[in-house]
Formats: structure tokens, C-alpha cells, sequence
């Protein structure tokens, strides 16, 4: 199995992101431009869930929506899913995500480290390793930060 991984630090506590990230209606609204819609349609976001996300039109041109199986959560810390729908899935099989709000020592108040990690097989020797998607995710997490500061 392949690994990539990443983070970002944020100025905001991770029990807020944690919160940011669980609730379809804030996540829809963080940056309409990245994620255009999350919805869980079967379940209420513990394992066993299903949740789509529907990719807005900074990233059509790679992934227009995600259908992700909801395989762990750590409540307040971290949640692993696998992608068993969309454009992801053709390109890559397995292709498990976690996503970690992990508190700053010293500053659990102010700040969190927001993690990233995608284990995978590639379905093609052709198809690169997903970067794109890492790039995403990434910048759609850094973004919490400025929908904060908005409310």
C-alpha cells in the first residue's frame, strides 16, 4: 500500500475544526469554490456512514464528487473514510483518508495541527500518485482559518 501524507497548521482550536469538518451544513459553507456540498446519505457521520461530497469548480477538472464509506472516528481527534464512489475511486483502489486535529501543546486554545493521510494503490502504472488531491485538501483545510475570521 502507497502513503501520502500532510498538514497545515491552523489558528484555531481543534475542537473547532473538528466541529468544522463533521457538520455538513459549516463545511459546505467554509470555501463553496473547493467543496461545494456535503451531505451524509446514509448514517449520521459514525462508522458504517456514507457521505458525499460534491467538489466545487476549482476542482471539476480533476474530481466532481466523492462518495466516501465512514471506516473510523476518534471523536474530536480524527476520522478515516474510504472512497467507494466517484472519480477517485477510478483512478485509485483502495484510497482511504484520514483527516486528524491534533491541539498545539501550549496552545490548545489558539492552535491545531490539521493532518492529511491517504493510503492507496494506483488501479493504472500510468496514473500519478495523487498530489492533486493532497494539494486540495490542504488548501480546503487552511481555509477554515478564513471562514473563522468571516463569522
Amino acid at each position: 500500500m502507497r502513503c501520502m501524507s500532510g498538514e497545515v497548521c491552523l489558528s484555531i482550536p481543534a475542537e473547532k475544526a473538528w466541529e468544522m469538518y463533521t457538520n455538513n451544513e459549516i463545511v459546505s459553507k467554509i470555501d463553496p469554490n473547493m467543496l461545494a456540498g456535503a451531505e451524509y446519505i446514509r448514517g449520521d457521520g459514525g462508522p458504517g456512514s456514507l457521505r458525499l461530497f460534491r467538489l466545487g469548480p476549482a476542482l471539476q477538472g480533476y474530481v466532481k464528487e466523492s462518495t466516501e464509506k465512514i471506516e473510523k472516528v476518534e471523536l474530536g481527534r480524527s476520522i478515516t473514510y474510504q472512497v467507494i464512489g466517484g472519480e477517485l475511486k477510478d483512478m485509485y483502489d483502495p484510497y482511504r483518508v484520514t483527516f486528524s486535529f491534533l491541539p498545539v501543546a501550549g496552545k490548545e486554545t489558539e492552535r491545531c495541527i490539521a493532518q492529511w493521510k491517504v493510503e492507496f494503490e494506483l488501479l493504472l502504472p500510468t496514473t500519478p500518485p495523487p498530489e492533486k488531491a493532497k494539494d486540495a485538501a490542504l488548501r480546503f483545510l487552511k481555509s477554515f482559518e478564513n471562514f473563522k475570521l468571516c463569522k
